[in-house]
């Protein structure tokens, strides 16, 4: 299904401080929607007061859960089939993003993305080939196509992985090979492993992704976060 001329929408947050000098968009995982992820908007807004919040909903009826959305179908998880959806699902995100962008009146550098699972796909896919980004915060997530990244990148935004090492659904490892990926194309790139955590999202997580982000966005990390200073911890 080309899905290019699909127009996005879903929940959007105000910024607590009335104006937005910065936007983050949170891509919410398979067979949910944008509902699933918006509240985490809330628990940011202390510490990103000025901060627009948005969720869109996935382009597609999800094919295992007709109530849900995806960004593409999930039958097949090998790299052929994740390549092809995270390439076909890209164009109607893009366009969101540079619509709330307008929306704000924000420049692209004050864009962050957030994703769980499916959706830190589609961040990690979208966000290197955008021209200007703040930052990528992925949540039990994988890069997929990785062996492309170096011929398509175009931005090398600070990203912070978090991933428990209990997901029977998408393995840690997932993420072990993301940061090395990204680091070998010279993003600068964390991440961080909880113990016992299975696929989702917990306190710990969700509150030092927080801080990530504001760190972000207040350019902390355009200097202090450099390839060679940030090299991914070896698995354990």
């Amino acid at each position: 299904m080309n899905l290019a001329s699909q127009t996005l929408d879903g929940p959007r947050i105000a910024p607590k401080s009335g104006r937005a000098s910065s936007l983050v968009v949170l891509l919410h995982g398979y067979g949910a929607d944008g509902n699933d992820l918006i509240e985490i908007g809330r628990m940011w807004q202390d510490l990103l007061p000025d901060a627009a919040f948005a969720a869109p909903h996935a382009p597609q009826p999800c094919e295992q859960n007709p109530s849900g959305r995806q960004w593409f179908g999930l039958t097949r998880m090998n790299a052929a089939a994740l390549e092809a959806g995270v390439t076909n699902a890209a164009a109607p995100l893009m366009a969101f993003l540079d619509a709330e962008l307008g929306r704000h009146q924000l420049e692209p550098s004050r864009l962050a993305l957030v994703g769980f699972s499916q959706g830190t796909m589609m961040a990690l896919h979208v966000g290197m080939r955008r021209a200007s980004l703040a930052a990528i915060l992925g949540f039990s997530g994988l890069l997929a196509a990785p062996e492309r990244l170096a011929a398509e990148i175009r931005a090398r935004p600070p990203v912070f992985l978090v991933h428990g090492d209990a997901d029977m659904t998408l393995p840690v490892e997932a993420t072990y090979a993301a940061a090395a990926a990204l680091g070998g194309a010279g993003v600068p790139v964390m991440f961080h492993t909880r113990e016992g955590l299975g696929h989702g999202i917990d306190e710990v997580g969700l509150a030092e992704g927080g801080k990530f982000l504001a760190s972000a966005f207040a350019g902390i990390f355009a200097k202090a976060l450099q390839p060679e200073r940030l090299k991914p911890e070896a698995p354990r």
